[in-house]
């Protein structure tokens, strides 16, 4: 039959018809339509509390997204259980678009080890793009005798169990980047964990600990005022932020890179081209020069990537940190 002959009401219908069939086929349905999304605000779930670094990085992100995308972005911080309550709450969220979440090493790769049994599942999110990572340093209270990191590792491998060092918190980036070190370096330092980073901070730098790990944004602004020293960033090589202060690399300790990172993620489901979309409106974000030197000045370093290489980065960190964990025995329960 000719296009022609088919009356109005009835050529309507097959068109309409159609068009559902495709949106189907693209797993699109209601408010989810590509072509309709975003049509209210977005809520972002960052699981920390409002004024650390992960609520920084999604508060600078977010105006500039929600220019982009034409929506208003609201953060929606979700603190405690080291991630876990935001995350879940996330996870159980409609895959509609409207609800993103920051993801990190905890939420992504540790807990799941760490926890016997968690409420979600990584792999009830779906990876949207990398964003940045916070690099960790081993830093020392300027009295307590360390002029090099070199002269550290000779004192901590010649009297093992003498010293401690301080962690925001069991299963923390921080904690178990220092176990890695001490991994590598068949070194034996007793783990005092924390409750935050604010309070192992203090502690350090009152002297009651005498070593810690920190990320460049907790610990920039008390080595500028002389109040820490950095001895090594756990990275394979030198960072922007502190130049002077060598890698472990450098040192001949190898394996040893370990950021704090913050990746973006949606709940799974979510349709691909909010997706995509999603993800290409942060890469033009992050790419911007002067959010980018706002991000830099806090001590994060801008990293942007793709929700491929999100997912083969997670798969990687996975099976390294899970072996250690394993292997170490360490547990946060």
């Amino acid at each position: 039959m000719s296009a022609r002959t088919i009356d109005p009401v009835r050529r309507s219908l097959l068109m309409s018809g159609a068009a559902g069939s495709a949106a189907m086929a693209l797993g699109w349905s209601g408010p989810a339509r590509a072509d309709a999304w975003p049509s209210k605000p977005i809520r972002w779930v960052v699981a920390y509390p409002a004024g650390g670094g992960s609520d920084f990085l999604a508060r600078q992100l977010a105006p500039v997204l929600g220019k982009a995308l034409g929506q208003t972005l609201v953060i929606d911080n979700r603190p405690g259980a080291a991630g876990i309550i935001g995350t879940d709450n996330a996870a159980k969220s409609p895959p509609d678009g409207y609800t993103l979440l920051t993801g990190d090493n905890g939420a992504m790769v540790f807990n799941s080890a760490l926890y016997k049994k968690l409420p979600y599942s990584p792999g009830d999110f779906a990876p949207v793009g990398f964003m940045a990572r916070f690099p960790l340093l081993l830093v020392v209270n300027p009295g307590a005798g360390f002029a090099s990191a070199k002269q550290w590792l000779e004192a901590v491998k010649a009297r093992p169990g003498k010293y401690s060092y301080a962690s925001p918190g069991i299963g923390s980036p921080h904690h178990l980047a220092m176990e890695l070190l001490k991994d590598r370096t068949h070194s034996y330092i007793v783990h005092v964990p924390y409750r935050g980073t604010a309070f192992s901070t203090q502690d350090l730098i009152a002297g009651v600990v005498p070593m810690g790990i920190l990320d460049t944004a907790a610990a920039l602004p008390h080595l500028r005022a002389g109040k820490l020293k950095a001895l090594a960033v756990l990275a394979p090589r030198r960072i922007a932020a502190l130049p002077e202060v060598p890698s472990f690399e450098e040192l001949g300790v190898s394996g040893v890179d370990v950021s704090a990172w913050q990746g973006l993620f949606v709940p799974k489901g979510t349709p691909e081209p909010i997706v995509a979309r999603l993800g290409a409106e942060l890469a033009k974000a992050l790419g911007q020069p002067e959010l980018k030197g706002r991000l830099e000045d806090f001590g994060l370093e801008v990293a942007p990537g793709d929700a491929a290489s999100l997912a083969r980065f997670i798969q990687a960190e996975t099976q390294k940190w899970h072996a250690l964990i394993h292997n170490r025995g360490i547990t946060a329960e």
